[in-house]
């Protein structure tokens, strides 16, 4: 009987690890809302009562605080100034060279990208050229069909690839 009662307790206390995981704040109409789910981005910090016991999962957009602030107006006033505006830190110009080799890159790939559409392209002209030239030739054509038997072209036949043809030629020759 004692380790009934106390598999509940332990079960009921597990129960109540849940209420801890629970957010609390006011809403705009003055009411307390209690969820399992952040509150809404509208939400003012100030009105976040409670929170899972986890760090937040919010951005915190709250202003710095006036001693930050006037500590980073002093140590902006303090350096020089450069003709033309401020002068990047390093970290900026890091930043820059990562951004132009990433932008370079992306160049390149779309360069090579366009360099093999347009080889396949020639590639395409020239076997519907030959293709084509082979069907005025007029010359027998022979193809497989599904069967895998070898059937000869009929001239309704003939002359639905020399149009398919010509559209490719039209479409990658030019």
């Amino acid at each position: 009987m004692k380790i009934a009662q106390l598999l509940v307790l332990g079960w009921i206390s597990l129960l109540s690890l849940g209420a801890n995981a629970q957010w609390q704040w006011i809403d705009k109409d003055n009411k307390k809302v209690f969820s399992d789910k952040a509150p809404p981005p509208e939400v003012p910090e100030k009105n976040i009562l409670r929170r899972p016991g986890a760090p937040s999962s919010r951005p915190n957009f709250s202003p710095a605080p006036a001693a930050e602030a006037d500590a980073a107006a002093t140590a902006a006033a303090a350096a020089p100034a450069a003709p033309g505006g401020a002068k990047p830190t390093g970290v900026d110009k890091e930043l820059e060279e990562k951004t132009r080799k990433a932008e370079e890159a992306e160049k390149a790939k779309k360069a090579a990208e366009a360099q093999k559409v347009a080889q396949a392209r020639a590639e395409n002209c020239t076997r519907a050229r030959q293709a084509k030239a082979t069907f005025d030739s007029g010359i027998r054509v022979a193809r497989v069909n599904a069967q895998g038997e070898r059937e000869i072209l009929d001239d309704k036949a003939r002359a639905s690839e020399q149009e398919r043809l010509q559209s490719v030629i039209s479409a990658d020759c030019k």
